[in-house]
């Protein structure tokens, strides 16, 4: 092993080094991203553009220059075995390393994007009616949960109350704040009264009636 690399061309050592290493690194930084740690702690060059929401688009990350490093090594590495010059064999190489840079620049954007689409932010539930699923202890006193739907979805969320009596189970409720931690602080309130199919006709008939008359 040592022999086949030292009687490699200096342009091929500097190819094969840099995609053994990167090939190393990015495994486990990909490792690292995916399983829930963030690479990007470690060094992070903030080039990108900010998003409207999250994280923006970062072209320049130690992730990105990971890929590029591994992409620059191997696509090297092949253009060599393919007998291309050193200037072609360079600039291709590079060509490759952006290019594998502008695919995870993309790739780690959409991902950012898609965890903040279901990332659930409180505030979303102001004036939400709902119905309390576990008691709320009067005037702050304890902790219970309320169903409500926020973000078009049913959640069950704790809850605190102002009111001078505990809300029980069942009690329809609105969310009238919510704290710094999350916490919603609800208030007794009552579902919106819909007409039935009888009282609908007898209105329908009323109109009727009065347009007649005129």
């Amino acid at each position: 092993m040592t022999e086949w690399f030292s009687n490699l061309e200096f342009l091929a050592k500097i190819y094969w080094a840099v995609a053994i290493i990167g090939s190393f690194i990015f495994t486990i930084v990909m490792i690292m991203a995916f399983a829930g740690g963030d690479a990007d702690d470690i060094s992070d060059v903030d080039g990108g553009f900010d998003g409207d929401v999250g994280a923006g688009f970062q072209f320049i990350s130690f992730k990105n220059l990971i890929g590029f490093f591994t992409i620059f090594g191997w696509s090297g590495i092949a253009c060599i075995d393919a007998g291309l010059s050193k200037p072609m064999t360079i600039i291709i190489s590079v060509v490759c390393g952006l290019l594998m840079m502008l695919i995870m620049a993309t790739l780690f954007y959409f991902i950012s994007k898609l965890a903040d689409s279901g990332t659930l932010k409180y505030k979303n539930a102001l004036d939400a009616v709902g119905e309390v699923y576990l008691t709320i202890g009067a005037d702050r006193s304890r902790i219970g949960k309320v169903s409500v739907n926020v973000q078009g979805t049913v959640r069950e969320l704790d809850a605190l109350t102002d009111a001078a009596n505990d809300l029980k189970s069942g009690t329809i409720i609105k969310v009238v704040d919510v704290t710094s931690n999350g916490i919603l602080i609800v208030d007794h309130t009552r579902k919106p009264i819909e007409p039935t199919q009888s009282q609908n006709k007898e209105l329908g008939e009323g109109g009727k009636h009065l347009l007649s008359n005129e």
